[in-house]
């Protein structure tokens, strides 16, 4: 059994069990990655994947619990060349980082200038996704930390650190009639069409369960990942807008109305994490700091050394979050 042919398997799984495509991807041949898997089914005695023809058309169920073993590996690999670069090169290096839009655009700039100036030596990617593609990511080691609001159950298998708190606002034109009105209600908001995010995306579910708390339907009648592009259909009168307050610029949105909604939804936590058993860098420790200052090395290695998410939450209980 050979690490080469653990990766191989892995990234068949990773490009949708399409074999050219992997091999496009590790700059090798198909014939090569075909001929290696086949030698570990033969070394292990059975079939990792299912094949129609030259074609693989799933993962066996035992293939399913090796290739889940194989990630974790790999990671392991990855730990141990990442402890050696923390010793030789402390200053160089490469990070990861998946996440939503409206964290991209608006919570993360000023972290990540400061983060480059400071390791102008470490290569830092950002790659956008739903929750799901976010998870998904940190899963098959593409990434290194998660940042994400959102259905945190499918984060179980990682360390989960709260940053802050944030709340939305409701933003309309200025000629809407709710841009007039003092002490907006949740009851105002249902008599007019909702322009938001997506369910899954930047805290949607609470605007659902604020709704439901007060037994009432909202009128959605646009949805999208983006916080610009519902400014965009604010702007064209489509409807009200709900989004995260941070996604409000007061320079490049004065055309538009922002009225604070925390008295009707209830804050979110936005959180950081990253697979379990992750040797942390230097730098990936200074940029969670960056990113939330309470999370200081000591707090972070504080919270590995608890065993469970729900220890982590506990910790973090008395701790005052800052408000964005």
């Amino acid at each position: 059994m050979k690490l080469q042919q653990l990766r191989y398997i892995v990234e068949v799984v990773n490009h949708n069990l399409n074999v050219s495509s992997t091999a496009e991807n590790l700059y090798t041949s198909q014939p090569g990655i075909s001929k290696q898997v086949r030698l570990l089914e033969d070394e292990l005695g059975i079939q990792i994947f299912e094949r129609s023809g030259k074609h693989l058309t799933k993962v066996t169920p035992a293939g399913e619990n090796i290739v889940r073993i194989a990630r974790d590996i790999l990671s392991r690999v990855e730990s141990i060349k990442s402890v050696a670069g923390e010793y030789t090169h402390p200053e160089m290096g490469t990070l990861h980082i998946a996440t939503t839009h409206t964290q991209a655009r608006y919570a993360l700039p000023k972290v990540i200038q400061g983060f480059i100036e400071r390791y102008p030596k470490v290569s830092l990617h950002m790659h956008q996704g739903t929750p799901s593609q976010i998870a998904d990511a940190v899963s098959k080691g593409t990434t290194v930390f998660a940042i994400a609001t959102e259905a945190l159950h499918l984060y179980q298998d990682m360390i989960m650190l709260p940053c802050y708190h944030w709340n939305r606002s409701i933003v309309v034109r200025s000629d809407h009639p709710l841009a007039q009105k003092k002490d907006i209600t949740i009851h105002d908001l249902a008599a007019y069409p909702l322009v938001t995010y997506v369910f899954g995306f930047t805290g949607r579910s609470e605007l659902d369960n604020a709704f439901n708390r007060s037994g009432l339907t909202p009128r959605i009648v646009f949805t999208a990942t983006d916080a610009d592009v519902i400014k965009t259909y604010v702007r064209l009168g489509i409807g009200v807008g709900v989004m995260a307050s941070m996604a409000i610029d007061p320079e490049t949105d004065h055309d538009l109305v922002a009225i604070d909604a925390s008295h009707i939804f209830e804050a979110s936590t936005t959180t950081i994490g990253f697979k379990k058993g992750t040797f942390l860098r230097t730098y990936m420790y200074d940029f969670m700091e960056r990113f939330a200052p309470h999370l200081t090395r000591n707090v972070v290695d504080q919270a590995l050394a608890l065993k469970s998410n729900d220890e982590i939450e506990a910790m973090f209980a008395n701790i005052k979050l800052p408000v964005r």
